[in-house]
């Protein structure tokens, strides 16, 4: 079955959907991106994208950023993944991933009078990290970047190089994730997730100050936390001595999903097995993404049920 990407106003063939090695953002990341997941839902027969709306409005955001001129607004990107996701007719998860990106032609290092353009495609992709198990994860010696450097509030294409070097530099030790500190020595996030600890039943987050990003499923996990399951979320920095003794830890994310942290440096984290709030957060987590829980419904937008 052919698969198609939204590209240069148009949807085209994913395998039409290129740009030119002279592309501003190919040369110098200068994009934003989201990463939304849409989950099938077997028993409704079609796929529901999870806060894609909040999704497109981080996008948005971001292109303030980056000084990029968005050609669509909120409510024609949302159209336009609903009918891409459709045209694809995936009948399993996907992950969609829009960019809004500098597309002009040529060498030179700014962002002003830059020509924009927009892509969005869909991939199948089912768990990012492993969920079943706790993860072995190690704090990297790669500092994450700051505010003042490359802000973590765009999804900043070119950002994810200081990503790509934390996670292999725990793959390449044998580990499955790293975890960021601050240029100040304070816990900052995973590669690509927001984290979570627990400690005396409070789940503690560090703060979008210290150079996170403003996560999306962050956000959702903090609300059903103290929404359904009744927990005190404290959002405050944590040390790095402070992820060794913690009760429990989890990873959240789009990718990431809810992923539980089982040993960071050596250190077993609780038991070494997945944790009772942990567990909760994660159950709950997908009754919601599958729309399972009514009051929540209205973060799932179905796809093919769009137009009846």
């Amino acid at each position: 079955m052919a698969r198609y990407a939204f590209f240069e106003g148009k949807f085209v063939p994913l395998e039409e959907a290129k740009i030119s090695v002279q592309t501003h953002a190919f040369l110098y990341g200068t994009g934003v991106f989201e990463g939304i997941r849409a989950y099938w839902v077997e028993e409704e027969e079609d796929l529901l994208i999870f806060r894609m709306r909040e999704h497109y409005e981080r996008l948005l955001n971001s292109c303030k950023i980056l000084q990029i001129k968005p050609k669509y607004g909120l409510d024609e990107l949302c159209q336009i993944t609903i009918e891409l996701l459709a045209r694809n007719g995936d009948r399993e998860d996907v992950y969609i991933r829009p960019v809004y990106y500098k597309s002009q032609l040529g060498i030179g290092v700014q962002l002003a009078g830059i020509a924009d353009e927009f892509v969005v495609f869909s991939v199948p992709m089912g768990p990012y990290l492993d969920l079943e198990k706790g993860l072995r994860v190690k704090v990297t010696s790669w500092r994450h970047i700051n505010d003042n450097a490359i802000p973590m509030r765009a999804k900043v294409n070119g950002a994810y190089v200081n990503a790509a070097l934390a996670k292999s530099d725990a793959l390449l030790d044998g580990y499955d994730e790293s975890i960021f500190l601050t240029d100040d020595g304070h816990v900052s996030e995973g590669s690509a997730e927001n984290l979570f600890i627990v400690r005396n039943g409070q789940l503690i987050t560090p703060p979008v100050t210290d150079d996170i990003l403003e996560g999306i499923t962050r956000s959702t996990v903090i609300e059903l936390a103290r929404e359904e399951l009744g927990l005190k979320v404290i959002e405050r920095p944590i040390d790095r001595s402070e992820l060794y003794i913690a009760d429990e830890a989890f990873f959240v994310g789009t990718g990431a999903q809810v992923a539980p942290i089982a040993e960071i440096d050596r250190r077993t984290i609780g038991d070494g097995r997945i944790g009772p709030i942990s567990r909760k957060v994660q159950q709950l987590y997908f009754d919601v993404v599958k729309g399972r829980v009514p009051k929540y419904r209205h973060w799932c937008q179905p796809v093919r049920g769009a137009n009846r």
